[in-house]
């Protein structure tokens, strides 16, 4: 389901338009006029009526929320994880304070532009994939497993025969006759 629900209270937003590089204007001491207000998306969404099977969708995007299920989980690196300096050798703290600032500065910038350069290429060709894939399970492997289901519901029986009259006595007899050796270890 989604963050907000229904009944809470929520704030509005408020988004200021004016032109920050004209200095009189600003110190006058008055707020400066709102020229547009964003009233939050919950109140639209009480107007729309939608079904219960797309208020459980997991189609909805999840801004807040990009990995729901925690398939990740390992991609949550810090910068310890990665580099650590004993007690016995250490730089000097400002290179450690920029080491640190530089890393996690560089992982998070160049994971933007990769993803930027990336993301809708690879997220078109990851769709096309699974439709194709979901296109040929559900059209071709259901239907034909089910076909072989149904002309082999006779080998499926003749199978639990066999394995009642011959393998289940067999397999029966052999266990009772191990049940009866024991083992016993001693330390000399």
């Amino acid at each position: 389901m989604s963050a907000m629900r229904k009944g809470e209270d929520s704030e509005e937003v408020e988004i200021d338009l004016e032109d920050s590089s004209d200095p009189d204007e600003s110190d006058s001491g008055e707020e400066p006029e709102m020229l547009w207000r964003a009233h939050p998306a919950l109140e639209e969404e009480e107007d729309i009526h939608t079904s219960t099977l797309v208020e459980i969708s997991d189609t909805k995007p999840l801004i807040n929320v990009r990995d729901p299920r925690g398939i990740n989980d390992c991609l949550k690196v810090e910068f310890e994880d990665v580099i650590a300096e004993p007690v016995s050798v250490r730089s000097g703290d400002r290179v450690w304070i920029w080491s640190v600032a530089l890393f996690e500065v560089s992982r998070v910038w160049i994971y933007r532009i990769v993803t930027v350069l990336l993301a809708i290429p690879i997220s078109i060709i990851s769709g096309l994939l699974f439709a194709i894939l979901s296109c040929f399970h559900i059209w071709m492997v259901g239907p034909c497993s089910r076909c072989i289901l149904i002309g082999a519901r006779w080998l499926e029986s003749m199978w639990s025969i066999v394995l009642g009259v011959i393998v289940r006595p067999f397999l029966t007899s052999a266990g009772r006759c191990c049940g009866g050796f024991s083992i016993h270890l001693a330390k000399e």
